[in-house]
């Protein structure tokens, strides 16, 4: 599995989420407040909305549609409605970009 260049360092706020389409998959790439990236699926398990619209608070992600949350670290659902977690990626920096094992 290769590692793909998926954003710039500077394309994600601390806190905050992004979306990045890959081939035919979407992602959903995430800065902590300790400047550390990471990367899970990119829609909600519940009803397959783009996560990259919902609120990061701390290592969580709440889905913008009906509130379910998730942890971005582990992909591990956290309230109801949502039952199933999410997959996770390997995140590096190399060079300023953000790259991801996919």
């Amino acid at each position: 599995m290769p590692w793909v260049d998926a954003c710039a360092v500077d394309d994600v706020d601390e806190e905050d989420v992004i979306r990045w389409d890959h081939e035919d998959r979407t992602y959903a790439i995430y800065r902590s407040l300790n400047n550390e990236f990471f990367c899970t699926d990119g829609l909600c398990t519940h009803e397959q909305v783009h996560l990259s619209g919902g609120l990061v608070m701390g290592y969580e992600i709440e889905c913008p549609k009906h509130n379910g949350l998730f942890d971005y670290r582990s992909g591990k659902a956290l309230r109801a409605p949502v039952c199933e977690d999410l997959g996770t990626y390997e995140t590096k920096v190399e060079n300023g970009r953000v790259m991801v094992l996919v």
